[in-house]
C-alpha cells in the first residue's frame, strides 16, 4: 500500500481574532521596513504519514482522525 504525506493546516476561522498574527504584524513587521503588509494570520501545520490505497482515502482518513480526536476546536478553528 502506498504511503502519503498529508498536511493539515489549522487556523482560526474568519472573524475570530488571531493575537499571534497581530503581534507578529505590529511588533515585528510594521516596525521594520515592511509597511506594505496589512495583515498576518498564524496557523499550525501537522504533517501526517499514512498508508492508504489512494490520496483521497488518505485525506479522508486524516480528516476523520482530526475530527474524532478533536485535534482542533471546530468552534474557532478550520482545517
Amino acid at each position: 500500500m502506498p504511503e502519503f504525506e498529508i498536511h493539515v493546516i489549522i487556523e482560526n476561522k474568519t472573524g475570530i481574532s488571531d493575537p499571534e498574527g497581530e503581534t507578529i504584524l505590529n511588533d515585528l513587521v510594521l516596525k521594520g521596513s515592511f509597511s506594505s503588509v496589512s495583515k498576518i494570520r498564524s496557523a499550525k501545520m501537522l504533517k501526517f504519514q499514512i498508508k492508504e490505497k489512494d490520496k483521497k482515502s488518505a485525506k479522508n482518513a486524516i480528516q476523520k482522525l482530526c475530527d474524532e480526536l478533536r485535534i482542533y476546536s471546530p468552534m474557532v478553528s478550520k482545517v
